[in-house]
């Protein structure tokens, strides 16, 4: 078995959360979804386990941060191309989230743009090239 990451989210509002996480290009496993939760599969190793705020709170003895006042942990996924980076983002604030918490960041070889879910939980979409990261560490030796 593969090492795997699964990143489990309270949310108000499990339909719309659903729908959002839909929208930025996950697909929900429905053997691990009932009322409760949505199991949200981005890729063959990373879910984003989309539990209710009532279901999420059995697992943690402490009180559930409100994602929209604090910071508990910035998540990036990494799209193919600076135009799924885009997509994304664009997708993103479609699907009732928020667009470009912070500026897009622009390295040339890197390029990251950030949102947040309807509950607040922030996320950065990040396209890496690595040959012109390669060209560039060429450059600077």
């Amino acid at each position: 078995m593969p090492k795997m990451i699964f990143v489990n989210l309270p949310v108000k509002d499990l339909a719309a959360a659903t729908r959002f996480y839909q929208a930025i290009g996950c697909e929900k496993n429905d053997q691990f979804s009932d009322h409760q939760a949505s199991s949200m599969v981005w890729s063959d190793t990373i879910t984003l386990q989309l539990l209710t705020n009532e279901y999420f709170a059995t697992f943690t003895p402490r009180r559930i941060a409100d994602a929209h006042k604090t910071t508990e942990v910035l998540m990036a996924l990494t799209p193919d191309s600076r135009e799924e980076v885009d997509a994304m983002a664009k997708a993103a604030a479609g699907a009732g989230g928020l667009a470009d918490v912070r500026a897009p960041m622009d390295l040339g070889f890197m390029y990251n743009r950030s949102f947040a879910d309807p509950d607040g939980h922030v996320f950065e979409a990040v396209f890496m090239d690595m040959n012109a990261m390669n060209e560039q560490d060429g450059k600077d030796a």
